[in-house]
């Protein structure tokens, strides 16, 4: 999550891919990087039109999205990154068949409370009194994203160490893991996709699937206010990058279900054996559905049997 934003100028992708390019029909998408410079040229035919990029957002294995500033306005640029091509390709949701002008072909403006939710899940202290201000703004997700400021913090276990009383639990920084089940899912979904952003905004599809704490919220397991041993930290170390062995997660489902069919079940493990393998969990009933915009197979969050792969519901 360290990564998730950088200065275009920074972006490790953009250095070692100095010459991206993408033909959409008659018009042509470039980035050029060089000398320590990104720039972003659109062109049809003898019209050209070019931007130095600002701001990358993600750090590139899944994709990266350019965004540019312009007479005091940030724009998206209509072409991203996307690791799988080792390319570039339309941003997801930002394909157009047929703009209406240049700029329209070129960009998109982020305004208002867009580019204020976009740079607070990407960065750092990006929000002053409700608007965007990047002139405090650490690029990326450090700890006081999620831990809140720090100061006071540092200055008490100063202090304690001078006391000698190192170590003590402290009041003076936030701590996510110790939240109910219910708000600890809601603290990760406020950047993942919480219940209420999936129905308000009518998400359907993918876009519904990549809301992964909604997802697990429908899960049988999870129940109506939710249980420790499910939320999004008892699988993910949110400190270190995820862990991409299926097998890895066994025991976290073991924590509920029994582990073999002759078993009896207990308060503590309601959760019945599988009848079709001991190992593996995920594979079958967290299956992955391939989003072809972003060109990345997703795992869906909502825990279940699955009757059919390639159908699932909203």
């Amino acid at each position: 999550m360290g990564r998730t934003a950088a200065a275009a100028a920074g972006s490790e992708i953009l250095k070692s891919h100095p010459q991206l390019a993408f033909q959409a029909g008659p018009i042509g998408y470039q980035i050029t990087t060089s000398n320590g410079g990104n720039l972003y040229r659109v062109t049809e035919g003898s019209h050209t039109n070019s931007a130095s990029l600002t701001w990358s957002f993600g750090d590139g294995h899944v994709g990266q999205s350019y965004l540019f500033e312009r007479g005091g306005t940030l724009y998206e640029s209509r072409v991203s990154y996307f690791g799988a091509l080792n390319g570039l390709d339309f941003t997801p949701g930002r394909r157009l068949t047929d703009p209406k002008d240049f700029e329209q072909a070129m960009a998109r403006p982020v305004t208002g409370s867009e580019v204020v939710r976009c740079f607070a899940c990407h960065s750092t202290a990006s929000t002053i009194d409700n608007k965007f201000n990047s002139s405090r703004m650490i690029p990326g997700i450090t700890c006081e994203a999620c831990h809140g400021p720090g100061r006071d913090h540092v200055i008490e276990q100063q202090v304690a160490q001078f006391q000698g009383n190192s170590g003590q639990h402290s009041e003076t920084i936030f701590d996510p893991g110790k939240l109910a089940p219910l708000d600890a899912v809601d603290f990760c979904g406020s950047c993942h996709g919480t219940y209420w952003d999936v129905k308000l905004q009518g998400l359907v599809g993918m876009a519904n699937i990549r809301a992964q704490p909604y997802r697990l919220e429908k899960s049988r397991c999870w129940g109506t206010k939710g249980d420790v041993r499910l939320t999004c930290v008892a699988c993910h170390n949110p400190h270190r990058p995820p862990v991409r062995d299926l097998s890895a997660y066994d025991k976290i489902c073991l924590n509920c279900h029994l582990p073999a069919l002759t078993a009896k079940p207990t308060a503590d493990h309601p959760g019945p054996a599988c009848k079709v393998a001991t190992k593996d969990c995920t594979s079958c009933h967290m299956p992955r559905y391939e989003d072809s915009t972003m060109h990345y197979t997703f795992t869906d969050h909502y825990i279940r049997v699955v009757a059919s792969p390639s159908i699932y519901p909203d």
